[in-house]
């Protein structure tokens, strides 16, 4: 027997029309004074046409701004053999991206949406915060596969220190983070390079 579901299928047209007035309000408010009301509006749609797909505004808020950064692609940094260099440059390439103006607004929306639901913070991780860290981690690996990190080095407070860093400038509305997470890098690299690695100072060879 043919399997007949109940009520109208979904509409790709409307999902698409829905997303981008949720994206494009977002810009023009903030998450707080958006309403799926707004949104119906915006699409051209029923707000039930809303309900529908999405159960809750930060529910619609998590899948527009998570479909619009799926275009970011978030790779490992680039193995130079100079770890401080490479994780620079890492940061250099996604704080270009994270310093456009939607950009910001879209990340400053999907934290308040992650705060409003359990389930859409476990999307943020999923879809942004999880391939970032395990990006960085990638490249951490490598170093303390070569033995040139510190034994019992704890790669994970690393990462998370630099993408903590990062968004807490989004979120606080701060200037170009590049500028503290340089220092910030030499730092956790200098603490945890292997000592035997590091080159001798003027104080040593005296």
């Amino acid at each position: 027997m043919t399997d007949v579901r109940r009520g109208r299928p979904r509409s790709d047209q409307a999902d698409r029309a829905i997303l981008d007035a949720t994206r494009d309000l977002l810009v023009s408010a903030n998450y707080e004074r958006l309403s799926i009301e707004a949104i119906a509006a915006r699409a051209g749609v029923g707000k039930q046409t809303v309900y529908r797909r999405w159960a809750s505004k930060a529910a619609v808020v998590a899948e527009a701004l998570l479909t619009a950064q799926a275009g970011l692609s978030i790779a490992p940094p680039h193995d130079t053999g100079d770890l401080a260099r490479d994780l620079k440059s890492w940061v250099i390439q996604h704080s270009q991206w994270l310093a456009n103006p939607t950009a910001s607004v879209m990340i400053r929306a999907l934290a308040a949406a992650a705060a409003d639901s359990q389930i859409d913070a476990a999307q943020l991780y999923e879809h942004l915060t999880g391939p970032a860290r395990e990006a960085i981690l990638h490249r951490l690996d490598l170093e303390a596969n070569r033995d040139a990190l510190r034994d019992g080095t704890d790669l994970d407070a690393i990462v998370d220190a630099i993408i903590g860093t990062l968004l807490y400038h989004v979120l606080a509305r701060h200037p170009d983070p590049r500028l503290d997470l340089g220092g910030l890098i030499d730092i956790l690299v200098n603490g945890v390079q292997n000592p035997r690695l590091k080159a001798p100072s003027a104080a040593d060879s005296s």
